[in-house]
């Protein structure tokens, strides 16, 4: 949903952040508005100069971000770290990826929020309700700010479930480079070297 200037927040819920009415604003909310916002468990990103808010995502995808953050964590090199779901300044916007590939230092440090430029690769688990942002939205956006990668997984939809998609940036616009559904293998040489089958992301764990 979306929380313009003059709309209400979501009802609170117990052993949440107390949400309140947004005052009045003579225009579009900045960055500074997003980073300036209580602590919640809702995730409230700034898109086109409004708030937009999710709730916490369900269990599969939860457990899809855990075991993608494993894999990647294995591959990676010591100078970069994977996180779930930090801030991340892109341009004028606020977004709140699902897992990002960084550089170890300001991820490390305890940034509050990372820039673009701290980013290598940003990685997005569709949800029903955030379809459009993860497929038309947030893809220019990161690709204008020069985040190199931009990994999609999406959960639902025909065929094998999930669908992995990788694109690396090139003049400001992604294009595809790798694709696997389970039972495949999605290989990428950047942000760094890594392999793995879709499969390996829902269901039941598997022993490595």
């Amino acid at each position: 949903m979306s929380a313009l200037p003059h709309e209400g927040w979501p009802a609170p819920q117990a052993a949440r952040a107390h949400l309140v009415l947004l005052p009045e604003h003579p225009g579009p909310y900045t960055v500074e508005d997003w980073l300036a916002l209580p602590q919640t468990e809702e995730r409230i990103e700034l898109i086109d100069g409004s708030f937009v808010v999710s709730p916490a995502p369900a269990t599969d995808h939860a457990l899809c971000a855990q075991r993608l953050v494993r894999i990647l964590l294995q591959a990676a090199p010591q100078d970069v770290e994977v996180v779930e779901g930090p801030n991340v300044q892109v341009g004028e916007e606020g977004f709140i990826p699902g897992i990002v590939v960084g550089r170890a230092e300001p991820i490390v440090a305890g940034a509050v929020v990372l820039h673009s430029d701290d980013v290598l690769m940003a990685v997005e688990i569709v949800s029903p309700g955030n379809r459009k942002r993860d497929y038309v939205v947030k893809p220019p956006s990161y690709a204008e700010a020069g985040v190199p990668v931009f990994m999609r997984v999406e959960l639902h939809g025909d065929g094998a479930m999930p669908l992995v998609e990788a694109f690396i940036e090139q003049d400001g616009k992604y294009g595809l480079v790798a694709e696997a559904r389970p039972g495949s293998v999605l290989a990428l040489e950047e942000p760094f070297t890594v392999a793995f089958d879709p499969g390996e992301l829902v269901g039941p764990r598997r022993s490595r």
